[in-house]
């Protein structure tokens, strides 16, 4: 008998079935849905600036679950706050060097902060 190319129903409520998959299948399920905001947020953009060229990533407020220390403001930027995420892409030991190095930085306080030296 010919295979028929109709999706099958969901296997929710049927005898036969564990835990929500069709009896006799292996493997988890479908694939799962694309978020395309954590898509757009794990894209690092270049900036340069007076003290060197940087990477900066978007961390959205929904991705954020870590307390950090923000090196502008000395204070906690806490789970659930948009922030960025920023390391200097030419570090003198290398790109790898650079992102082991990297900073959670408020959106604020990177945008406002002062070239001068320390």
């Amino acid at each position: 008998m010919p295979r028929s190319n109709r999706p099958r129903r969901p296997a929710t409520g049927k005898a036969g079935t564990a835990a929500g998959r069709p009896a006799g299948k292996k493997g988890g399920g479908g694939v799962p849905e694309l978020d395309l905001e954590r898509a757009r947020a794990g894209i690092a953009r270049r900036e340069s600036a007076p003290d060197g060229e940087w990477m900066v990533r978007t961390m959205t407020a929904r991705n954020a679950e870590k307390t950090y220390i923000c090196p502008g403001c000395s204070t906690a930027v806490v789970p659930g706050v948009a922030h960025l995420v920023v390391w200097k892409d030419d570090h003198l030991f290398g790109a790898a060097a650079g992102l082991a190095e990297r900073r959670h930085w408020h959106t604020n306080c990177w945008l406002s902060r002062t070239y001068r030296y320390r």
